[in-house]
């Protein structure tokens, strides 16, 4: 069994990619994966692009870079993404051990690919799991099938890290915990978003540099506490959903 990371992509990628090879694991999913890349182009040759994809006007250049999407040049996704959560994973220097690792556990999900993993080469892009892309609509309810059966092989604990709108495309239920950070201040603690991207990046390097694999979540609330971060481990949020993992910040 492995321990499954799941993470959102980041807004913030890398300007362009510098090789020809396309590769993506889960190839059950490359179906969908034609469809939303065809209906992405096809809408990046209209007018309406930028106001589908949410972009503003210094933003123009996403809707040419979709365009040119087909015949794009790659990176790694482990080079691709930018950001306070990529900056603090810090996948580019893991060690090779951890590295290996972070290939097997993290999975990213993406709008426009369903899911990717950490040695997957792919283009830049802009597409995110919230926009409402014609003909197919949401996004996430387009994908969820289909994510639903690429993950339901998999075994094992789920450390869920992900925003509310890549959630959306699958629930793991019972087997997942669900981060959480709060920012503990005079003795009141508050839910933090920016602040919650760097917390969540640190915690996922922990979970790969370490070899460990907690199997419950009691298991990976040990784990994180001996790696030096303070936890709190709560009770599900709903019957049949994840249990919750507070992480606590001070400044």
């Amino acid at each position: 069994m492995v321990v499954l990371i799941l993470l959102p992509p980041s807004e913030g990628k890398a300007a362009r990619g510098t090789s020809s090879v396309r590769r993506l694991g889960f190839p059950e999913l490359d179906s969908p994966r034609e469809k939303v890349l065809d209906a992405l182009v096809a809408l990046c040759h209209t007018p309406q692009a930028p106001g589908v994809l949410g972009l503003t006007e210094g933003q123009a250049g996403e809707v040419e870079r979709n365009r040119a999407l087909p015949a794009a040049r790659t990176l790694r996704v482990a080079d691709l993404y930018t950001g306070v959560l990529y900056d603090n994973l810090g996948l580019r220097t893991l060690s090779p051990e951890a590295r290996r690792r972070a290939d097997r556990r993290i999975v990213i999900f993406s709008g426009l690919w369903g899911l990717l993993r950490p040695a997957d080469r792919v283009p830049p892009y802009r597409l995110s799991m919230g926009v409402r892309l014609p003909p197919m609509g949401g996004l996430a309810a387009f994908w969820r099938p289909a994510i639903t059966a690429a993950l339901a092989p998999v075994k094992g604990l789920v450390v869920d890290m992900r925003s509310a709108t890549y959630a959306a495309a699958w629930q793991p239920g019972e087997r997942s915990v669900a981060v959480r950070v709060l920012r503990e201040a005079g003795g009141t603690r508050t839910v933090v978003s920016h602040m919650a991207k760097a917390t969540r990046g640190a915690v996922a390097r922990s979970l790969v540099e370490s070899p460990d694999r907690p199997e419950t979540p009691e298991d990976l609330a040990a784990m994180l506490a001996d790696l030096g971060h303070r936890v709190e481990l709560g009770g599900r949020r709903t019957r049949g959903g994840p249990r919750t993992l507070d992480v606590i910040v001070t400044e």
